[in-house]
């Protein structure tokens, strides 16, 4: 029998017989993992409030010959509760599990647990939920590997000023375009937007402009 500890976030719940859930996390050091929670439906149960969905928590669990590993305790590090009351922010909560849920079937990565923790962070706040969702976007296609070309075009020549670019899905690179719908100001927004959080992207002039079509982008570059 092997003893883990780390941080988890709840991917998926399934109820189970009379008391039990099954659990799908997402940990902080031992990928996805699924688990079996012992009476966590009892009103008295120790374990019910570290399994609550759009939170991080501290767990314990215990694996043997079985596929499930046995949750043992669950501590509530941090509950994002305020993604709840706003419906736009919920829905794409519940669109950011799927995603990272999907993308750990591909790739092992325990990046994709703090992008998910940072995501919910990003709902639980107040900046502009387009440019949220743009950056986690292209913050997943990185991690998977597809991320935008934001320093070359099609021909691999620079990416330059003054110049306009239309983009080219097959390629994930722009192409150099005359009255092209992306400008240098776009190119700058998504190079913020790849490398910094959305706090620092929703500082940049003139982003009610931009956000729409960099947004339009971003969701292009992960097929979901």
């Amino acid at each position: 029998m092997t003893l883990m500890r780390t941080k988890a976030i709840v991917l998926r719940r399934t109820n189970y017989g009379e008391a039990d859930r099954i659990l799908q996390l997402i940990t902080a050091d031992f990928g996805k993992v699924s688990a079996l929670a012992r009476g966590v439906r009892r009103e008295k149960s120790r374990l019910a409030g570290g399994v609550e969905l759009f939170a991080r928590s501290d767990v314990t669990m215990t694996t043997g010959k079985g596929d499930l590993a046995i949750l043992t305790s669950a501590r509530l590090e941090k509950f994002y509760g305020s993604i709840l009351s706003d419906y736009d922010r919920l829905q794409f909560g519940y669109e950011a599990i799927k995603q990272i849920s999907k993308a750990t079937d591909q790739l092992d990565e325990p990046a994709f647990f703090h992008l998910l923790d940072q995501a919910f962070a990003e709902l639980d706040g107040a900046v502009d939920l387009r440019v949220i969702k743009a950056w986690f976007w292209l913050q997943l296609a990185i991690l998977l590997g597809v991320g935008i070309n934001l320093s070359v075009d099609d021909k691999g020549k620079k990416l330059e000023l003054e110049q306009t670019y239309s983009f080219d899905q097959t390629t994930e690179a722009f192409a150099l375009q005359a009255n092209g719908r992306f400008t240098s100001d776009h190119i700058k927004l998504l190079r913020i937007l790849s490398a910094q959080p959305p706090q620092t992207a929703a500082q940049v002039q003139g982003i009610d402009e931009l956000i729409d079509d960099c947004l339009w982008l971003a969701e292009r570059a992960v097929a979901h």
